[in-house]
């Protein structure tokens, strides 16, 4: 028998975090931090419901800050194991916690600085350094390597498709002749899509832990990259700037393909782009180097010489001064910043000073989370908050929602009909309360399965 606790990613889309007990070993899957509403936010700061010392392994299914972020903290609090993750994740993972410290830290100067935090003095949930001595516990894997944690426990890392490393967690329990296996997808991928790999599908799965952002949607039939010359040539003809709060991992890098490919094919004329995020930039670096996790057409694109992340006039912003320079830049061009739900970061000085004129276009290509600025624009809100401050939103908002990194209920869906067996009882996590409780409907109505949707901090008995 197992036990198996939802401690994050129950309820809400962020904060991945799931316990499983064995006889012999607690292992926890993802470590990420609460985004989005301030009361999961509040949540980043609670004593961990499972001592960190207890823990006896991390493992990753990718390197979004929703699924690593907290693991600064909670090696902080005790734990001394390893964490297991996909050499790029571990990469990844390099560049965003240190980043991520670094923004703790400058947050909780801010906040004394203006006195605006109860805490006198504010502190960070944690520091860089605290980042660098988690990152001392890692341990990178190939993609189906086995990972033995005793006699009986074999672990697996399977491409979901997602972002660069990104994984399904494949745990398999042996006993003698029998064997039973746990899934957890982390986030899932897309198929068909640029520059990574199709979800690996999987066969016999005793108990499946699925996400559900997008349980309740589908993404627009168009052609995801004929919305984005769409957009960019009206832009163009407006003579306006084309802001795109894109993550950092993942969203910048599709983006910079698709506006290449783009230019290449004459659908859109060439314009200066502007990528202004210093963890964008590093994670580029990643992907080039790790052209090996790539699908084969970008692998293909790469030997024949066509530096696939590159657009013609494309601008390289690391430096504060650098990018304090793309405001002399008044029409015909495009910034990609993050980050992708405009929640910080760079991207705040970019709509601060770009969402007052109309000539200007503001372009989401990932999914909103609630009480996130992302979310506040799509609603169509004449006002945001940046900085303290009311701004006035005249720019055109617009949406692609085909450049998600989620799977929609379909894709998911065309997935699960693929196993060869009914799992025992499937999981349904990473959502909104309506987009789960959706997909557990559609999957219990088509497939005819034993859907659970559980709420924070809910524990199950599982036969495993």
């Amino acid at each position: 028998m197992a036990q198996l606790s939802f401690y994050g990613a129950a309820g809400t889309v962020t904060g991945s975090r799931f316990v499983l007990e064995t006889d012999e070993k607690k292992i926890l899957i993802d470590c990420g931090l609460f985004q989005g509403l301030k009361e999961n936010r509040l949540r980043n700061w609670d004593k961990f419901p499972v001592n960190p010392a207890e823990i006896d392994h991390v493992f990753l299914t990718h390197a979004h800050i929703d699924h690593t972020g907290y693991l600064p903290r909670f090696c902080k609090e005790g734990f001394k194991g390893k964490i297991h993750a996909t050499h790029a994740t571990r990469e990844l993972c390099d560049i965003m916690l240190r980043d991520s410290g670094h923004l703790q830290e400058e947050d909780a100067k801010w906040a004394n600085k203006r006195g605006f935090s109860k805490h006198k003095p504010a502190l960070p949930l944690y520091t860089t350094e605290d980042a660098e001595k988690a990152l001392k516990h890692f341990q990178s894997h190939f993609y189906g390597e086995d990972i033995y944690l005793n006699d009986t426990l074999r672990i697996k890392f399977k491409d979901a498709g997602h972002i660069l490393g990104s994984s399904f967690i494949d745990i398999k329990r042996v006993a003698g002749k029998d064997s039973k296996k746990i899934l957890f997808s982390g986030d899932f991928g897309r198929p068909d899509r640029p520059v990574l790999r199709e979800p690996v599908q999987v066969y016999n799965i005793d108990y499946l832990i699925i996400e559900s952002t997008y349980g309740n949607r589908l993404h627009d039939d168009v052609n995801p990259d004929e919305e984005l010359a769409r957009v960019i040539n009206d832009s163009y003809r407006r003579n306006g700037v084309l802001v795109i709060p894109a993550f950092s991992v993942g969203r910048t890098q599709t983006l910079l393909y698709a506006i290449r490919e783009l230019e290449e094919s004459r659908k859109i004329p060439e314009m200066s782009v502007f990528v202004d995020s210093p963890m964008a930039i590093n994670a580029t670096e990643v992907f080039k180097n790790r052209i090996n996790d790539l699908n084969l057409t970008a692998r293909k694109k790469n030997i024949e010489g066509i530096n696939i992340f590159s657009p013609k006039n494309l601008h390289i912003c690391k430096t504060r001064d650098e990018s304090k320079s793309i405001n002399k830049i008044t029409q015909r061009a495009i910034i990609i910043s993050a980050s992708g739900m405009a929640t910080g970061g760079r991207i705040l000085h970019h709509l601060s000073y770009r969402l007052p004129d109309r000539r200007n276009t503001v372009l989401f290509i990932g999914y909103q989370a609630q009480g996130t600025r992302g979310r506040t624009l799509l609603e169509g809100n004449t006002e945001v908050k940046i900085h303290g401050k009311k701004m006035k939103v005249k720019a055109k908002i617009e949406n692609i929602s085909g450049f998600s990194g989620h799977g929609d209920y379909n894709e998911i869906l065309a997935w699960l009909s693929a196993f060869n067996k009914k799992p025992k009882k499937t999981f349904i996590v990473h959502g909104e309360e309506d987009a789960s409780t959706s997909l557990a409907e559609k999957i219990n109505t088509l497939l005819g399965w034993e859907v659970v949707v559980p709420q924070f901090g809910d524990s199950f008995e599982l036969d495993f």
